[in-house]
């Protein structure tokens, strides 16, 4: 049977040491930095990202129904090119959002650079 003095020594071996009071005060600046750098979002920043969203989906839309409107004007034929045009306006219009909205998430979610001397 192993001595008290013996499982209190095992148990002070286990427990990690506390962090130098010099390693704390680092860590605290570090998160103040990033805090100060990333700002949080607030209600007009999420209402100007629904905005471009959306007009990153509207612009090419629009641009595909006057292009598919002039056409059908100029060049009739059995095709609609208005709808045709619709659809792809869309189709890219999504895709630019999709993509933007993906890179955005990218950057908010990336380590920081470790350029903390600002």
């Amino acid at each position: 049977m192993r001595s008290a003095d013996a499982m209190t020594d095992d148990r002070a071996r286990r427990t990690p040491a506390p962090a130098p009071l010099a390693d704390q005060v680092g860590s605290k600046a570090a998160r103040k930095l990033k805090a100060r750098r990333e700002r949080a979002a607030g209600a007009w920043f999420g209402l100007g990202m629904m905005g471009l969203i959306g007009w990153s989906v509207s612009v090419p839309a629009l641009l595909g129904v006057a292009l598919g409107a002039w056409l059908d004007r100029h060049y009739p034929g059995a095709h609609a090119w208005t709808l045709a045009l619709l659809v792809a306006g869309l189709t890219l219009g999504c895709f630019n959002a999709w993509r933007w909205v993906a890179q955005e998430d990218r950057a908010m979610h990336q380590p920081p650079t470790g350029d903390d001397n600002e």
